[in-house]
């Protein structure tokens, strides 16, 4: 039972926000967050009654937390500054470009090599019979991408279009549906076509993304890639830092309105993220489970805590501080924190996480953490040299 509820709870840490409030969405991790998105919009609230913007609206602060030492702290970096080279430019053009959409059909007689795409029919069977979700028809899959088992790709390295091929394989320990685990199988694959990555051209480039040149195109993926690194730098110090505050703050207790609605957007946007991924709701998860509703409330309201802790010392610094932030303030705030997350301006980071809420604690998180940098001391990671 212990077990199941830890799951559950790395499953709804995933829910996390502030950590990785640099990172964008994917369209997928767009479509998982859609309807609790849409229902907090409507929630949104930026000033309190007095028209300040505040990260947690409390009367009494000092009722709930004993704020934690947040100046002149000291972290060690986890991974050093990169510095992104010509050659980390031309790695990432070329593991895009075999996965451009599309793809150049080879015409001519030439077998499956490492990094095609071929197009491929695949029928599986289990101890002599079909089982169920291995097989489809008209599938397209990179060669050395490791999408399917072990030697399935490998497989079909060698034979040309046309040709039908066997291969008896095994899946592995750890495969995720644990019904297959360790089970032998035998795939028969036929393979429709063979494709390969465009070249990169200035026509290509034209046609195919907002600039004219490859040379154009290099240099601005360059900086776009120098600013990502960059970004998980600062992210990281920024956490860890964040993190020393959190555990040194003593925490009385949590107002009950809000842990009530942070509880509640938690499972709204677990529930939402179990449809997209897997087609079935939280309920159906927790049954499946066997998890019981005390369990459930229990995992629910632990995470939903550490959701109000971020807030509850994001206000405890600015009062601290004596920052109080006008709507005014705010935006500025906002201007600044879509530009050194990697967007444009606001418009563009509003298109990525169209929930506001989010935005906004993110933006007051961002803030409370250049107040506790400023007077941070970074340490350098330490070489490992291998020796004893």
């Amino acid at each position: 039972m212990k077990k199941r509820i830890v799951t559950l709870l790395l499953t709804l840490t995933i829910l996390g926000l502030a950590a990785g409030c640099g990172e964008k969405k994917s369209e997928e991790d767009k479509k998982e967050t859609t309807k609790t998105e849409q229902a907090a919009e409507e929630e949104f609230v930026l000033t309190n009654q007095e028209g300040k913007v505040v990260a947690a609206d409390v009367e009494n602060l000092a009722d709930y937390i004993t704020l934690g030492e947040y100046k002149n702290l000291e972290v060690e970096e986890k991974f050093p500054k990169q510095k992104i080279t010509d050659e980390d430019v031309e790695n990432s053009i070329h593991y895009n470009m075999l996965r451009a959409v599309k793809q150049v059909e080879v015409t001519q007689d030439r077998p499956v090599k490492n990094e095609d795409t071929v197009n491929i029919d695949y029928t599986g069977y289990m101890d002599g019979k079909e089982f169920e979700g291995g097989s489809a028809k008209g599938e397209n899959l990179l060669i050395g991408s490791g999408q399917f088992i072990s030697g399935f790709e490998d497989g079909l390295i060698g034979h040309k279009k046309g040709e039908e091929v066997t291969l008896d394989l095994t899946f592995p320990q750890d495969y995720k549906a644990t019904e297959m685990q360790g089970k032998a199988v035998q795939f028969k694959v036929k393979i429709n076509s063979i494709s390969e990555a465009p070249e990169l051209t200035d026509e290509w480039v034209a046609e195919n993304t907002q600039y004219k040149t490859v040379e154009e195109y290099k240099k601005k993926q360059k900086e776009l890639m120098q600013n990502s690194a960059d970004l998980d730098y600062e992210s990281q110090i920024n956490s860890d830092l964040f993190t020393l505050v959190v555990n040194d703050t003593k925490f009385e207790k949590y107002p009950e309105d809000m842990l009530e609605t942070a509880k509640k957007e938690v499972r709204e946007q677990l529930d939402a993220m179990y449809q997209a991924q897997q087609g079935i709701t939280l309920d159906d998860y927790i049954k499946q489970q066997n998890i019981s509703e005390k369990e459930e409330d229990k995992a629910l309201t632990d995470q939903a805590q550490k959701f109000l802790q971020q807030n509850l010392v994001v206000q405890g610094i600015f009062n601290a501080e004596g920052i109080e932030l006008t709507e005014e303030d705010y935006n500025k705030e906002l201007e600044k924190f879509a530009k050194t997350s990697g967007f444009p301006d606001v418009k563009t980071l509003e298109t990525y996480y169209t929930d506001k809420n989010v935005i906004k604690d993110s933006v007051l998180w961002n803030r409370a953490c250049e107040i506790i940098r400023s007077t941070a001391t970074i340490k350098e990671k330490a070489v490992e040299t291998g020796d004893e």
